[in-house]
């Protein structure tokens, strides 16, 4: 089960009702967030995020409107007493990026883990068992999108548990993966049942790849920066999507469902936008603070698993 936040919707500036880019996801006792823009403190604790939970911190890029929430972040996490050490990734130059926010934090009681993909491209190894894929956007500068998927074990045999002799004090570790006293999780479960997979596509103008990436997934969060089919041209300039190209990329991937997020500041109002990607998705929901989902397993799911 993975708990999903949409902690900041904007691009560019915060609107009084609207924090910039963050999304928020938990699997039980562990937190993952991905870009930090300004007002993410405040959304978490508005929308019920605990800080103390962070131990990955995704960004996407190194754009003011990802990441001038991480200063003010870092130094509530210190003030809330963390002490765990907290990994921070994201594209090449995230060195001298994280220097520099260090410089404005200042002295912090826990270590920050740093991890680069390099050309955007790589994967990480979560502490919730999950694991994220990056790969490259299409943005002015480097830019990350990611695909964050939670596997799931193949289905306990306690037919074959007995026959092994397995003691029944084990079955639970081994049901959760582990081996134990002796025996090997693949003696007793089945093949891999399918996972949850959530794509967090911002900034980016649609891709090949991101469709593809994105196929069947539980939910993916993607870049609709702009209302008007009238600014593509604009999108293409800058390197975003409109809400109807990120309809029809999910209508493509065949999503389960859709965010819309990164709103230009001017688009003060989301219904046209989401009247247009509805067009291509009908399924299209509009992002907005604090908007939150749970994702469960779906055994009733045949696809990747």
């Amino acid at each position: 089960m993975v708990q999903v936040t949409l902690l900041g919707s904007g691009a560019t500036r915060p609107l009084p009702h609207r924090a910039l880019a963050a999304l928020w996801l938990q699997v039980g006792g562990r937190g993952l967030l991905f870009d930090c823009g300004e007002g993410t403190q405040v959304s978490a604790q508005r929308f019920g995020a605990s800080l103390y939970k962070l131990d990955t911190l995704l960004l996407t890029h190194y754009h003011g409107d990802h990441l001038f929430g991480l200063p003010g972040l870092l130094q509530s996490m210190a003030a809330l007493g963390r002490t765990e050490p907290v990994t921070v990734a994201g594209p090449p130059g995230l060195d001298g990026v994280l220097d520099a926010v260090l410089t404005l934090a200042g002295p912090l009681p826990f270590a920050l883990c740093r991890h680069t993909f390099g050309d955007c491209r790589g994967s990480l190894a979560l502490p919730s068992g999950a694991v994220v894929t990056a790969f490259p956007a299409r943005h002015r500068v480097p830019c990350c999108s990611y695909l964050y998927t939670l596997p799931r074990a193949g289905r306990f045999d306690p037919d074959k548990a007995k026959a092994l002799g397995i003691p029944v004090a084990l079955w639970r570790s081994l049901q959760a993966g582990q081996p134990a006293g002796g025996f090997t999780p693949d003696q007793v479960l089945g093949p891999a049942r399918r996972g949850l997979r959530l794509l967090y596509a911002t900034d980016t103008e649609p891709t090949a790849e991101l469709a593809e990436l994105a196929r069947g997934a539980d939910l993916l969060c993607m870049d609709a920066t702009y209302a008007d089919d009238a600014d593509a041209p604009k999108a293409r300039l800058y390197g975003h999507a409109t809400c109807a190209e990120a309809g029809a990329l999910a209508a493509e991937a065949g999503v389960r469902r859709l965010w819309l997020t990164h709103y230009s500041a001017a688009v003060t109002d989301p219904e046209a936008g989401l009247a247009a990607a509805r067009r291509q998705f009908p399924a299209a929901e509009a992002g907005f603070d604090g908007k939150t989902l749970t994702l469960t397993f779906d055994d009733s799911r045949k696809d990747t698993p």
